[in-house]
């Protein structure tokens, strides 16, 4: 009799799956760009409808025709770059040097951290041009601004971006010059650009092996005695220990995940917001206020998740043309 194999059910790749530090996303690798600009801006999710375009993918069987395709709104109101932040090269990788703030910081910043009562910028950033030569990487420090957005928090999240540029003088010289001033996503990304969503995905709490990791209800004799919602075997005689990879209950989801190359089809304007408010506003959201992303596919998280896009860190073969968009959908989408 031949020997039974079934490949393992699940993906250990992102063992272990534990509930995320926190509900804002934490980027660490950033792409190299040449051209001078933030790498990164965050929006909130918004919910999802369709739209009617004319196909501009190359070789796709239905190039050059109208095609209908699932997009998801994320509303993205203005950022604020309230910091520069310079790394230096020490024994245990790089580490924080020294902070760079505005002269003038948003009052809902109290509401995160303590605010220095006294503060010398351009002092500071004189003497980080001097100390340049010790600096190997140049980071902005952003805060978002929630209040705009259709979503129940005052707390404003602040997060780290990487600059472009060629060389750190261009990298920090871009810094300093948006310093204390608003970003828009017009003023990062294009229409029909790539970019990779960093977000935390929906939470569905303490869930068995069944659901969690997709292995197959026993049957027979077996699955008689407790349902079968269960591993058969968690381990072997030797080695006498249940081995890291075998399917166990526990969290799941509330991960942060990493979805490579969205294309964005379109950057809306706060003016035209109603061309795809739907009726009474979405589901679990309401009405779109400020700028807005529309992108190809679904996202990861529910409504009103925080979602960072990136500079497609890996957009081999992908073309950014952007899109001939005719139609958006205004229904209403229930559970969208």
């Amino acid at each position: 009799m031949a020997r039974h194999h079934q490949p393992r059910k699940g993906s250990v790749a992102f063992s272990p799956r534990k509930r995320a530090a926190r509900e804002s996303p934490h980027i660490t690798s950033w792409p190299e760009s040449e051209e001078s600009g933030l790498l990164g801006f965050p929006g909130y999710k918004v919910g999802m409808t369709h739209v009617t375009m004319l196909d501009n993918t190359k070789n796709s069987p239905t190039e050059g025709m109208e095609i209908s395709t699932p997009v998801t709104v994320v509303e993205t109101p203005p950022v604020v770059v309230f910091g520069i932040r310079a790394y230096q090269k020490t024994s245990r990788g790089i580490k924080a040097m020294t902070d760079v703030l505005a002269a003038e910081l948003d009052e809902d910043l109290k509401r995160k951290i303590s605010l220095p009562k006294e503060y010398n910028t351009e002092a500071q950033l004189a003497e980080l041009t001097e100390n340049l030569d010790n600096v190997v990487e140049i980071r902005a420090l952003v805060h978002t601004k929630p209040r705009l957005a259709n979503v129940p928090k005052k707390k404003p999240e602040i997060m780290e971006f990487g600059v472009g540029g060629s060389s750190l003088k261009e990298k920090l010289d871009y810094a300093a010059s948006v310093l204390g001033k608003e970003i828009n996503p017009a003023d990062v990304f294009a229409d029909g650009e790539h970019t990779d969503a960093v977000a935390i995905t929906k939470g569905k709490g303490f869930q068995g092996v069944i659901k969690r990791w997709g292995v197959r209800i026993q049957y027979g004799k077996a699955a008689r005695s407790s349902k079968g919602r269960h591993v058969g075997s968690i381990g072997p005689w030797s080695p006498e220990r249940v081995m890291w990879t075998v399917p166990m209950a526990g969290q799941m989801g509330y991960h942060q995940r990493t979805e490579y190359n969205k294309k964005i089809l379109k950057i809306g304007e706060a003016e035209q917001a109603d061309e795809v408010n739907p009726d009474g506003g979405f589901v679990k959201y309401g009405v779109v206020k400020n700028n807005y992303l529309l992108l190809k596919g679904s996202l990861p998280g529910p409504s009103k998740r925080l979602v960072i896009f990136r500079k497609a860190i890996r957009p081999h073969g992908k073309h950014d043309n952007a899109p001939q968009i005719s139609y958006i959908s205004t229904a209403s989408k229930q559970g969208a």
